[in-house]
């Protein structure tokens, strides 16, 4: 029996970014983006017989109001599916993938026993995507722990932008949309309006307006 504290980031890490206060000649906003998140802290168990490592990478979890539990993928609590799986924090480690829906964080514990006989369970992430939609991960969706290619944004004020569904339908409407993701800022398309922080090795997000 292994028991593991698991964090989801809040507002499931909705690609905040941030554009530059100043605007060149052309229209653009200039500056990088900066992302931020929020945090809530639902707890986890893990029942025993469900896999050699806790929430491995095709394993699942329920959902909860304070607790996501790993259940069997075929039972009727399953909610999520792991796509991928890391130790460590996420800061210092490898990017979900882009349609990941959510993020849980595995805190570290240190039980009288856990999968491997270890007595611990290391600190680590879960990347995961919903078992039915919605999927707030792709693209358009207006959420997901990554900013990519088809997303859409809306000004929050003081420099900042976050993401929003595409078709209008969430709290805020879309007021950019990201067509191009290129190494450096001269790769956009000269309709750019806005430069996203997206990360990875075309770190450049090339926004136009809605």
């Amino acid at each position: 029996m292994v028991c593991g504290l698991l964090v989801l980031l809040g507002a499931l890490l909705t690609g905040c970014q941030s554009p530059s206060a100043g605007a060149t000649e052309d229209g653009r906003l200039g500056g990088p983006a900066s992302g931020t998140t929020g945090a809530a802290s639902p707890s986890a168990t893990l029942p025993s017989g469900y896999g050699a490592v806790f929430l491995a990478v095709d394993e699942c979890s329920s959902f909860g109001t304070t607790s996501f539990t790993e259940v069997p993928c075929s039972g009727e609590r399953a909610a999520a599916r792991v796509v991928a799986r890391h130790d460590g924090a996420v800061r210092d480690g490898p990017r979900c993938p882009g349609t990941t829906d959510f993020v849980l964080h595995i805190s570290e514990q240190r039980p009288a026993s856990d999968e491997d006989g270890d007595g611990a369970v290391p600190q680590g992430y879960a990347c995961m995507r919903n078992l039915q939609p919605p999927h707030p991960g792709d693209p358009g969706g207006g959420g997901g722990p990554r900013t990519i290619v088809g997303d859409c944004v809306y000004s929050s004020g003081d420099g900042q932008v976050r993401e929003t569904a595409c078709d209008g339908e969430g709290e805020q409407k879309p007021e950019y949309k990201v067509t191009r993701a290129v190494a450096e800022r001269a790769d956009c398309p000269v309709s750019t309006a806005l430069y996203v922080r997206l990360g990875g090795d075309r770190p450049v997000g090339c926004a136009r307006p809605l």
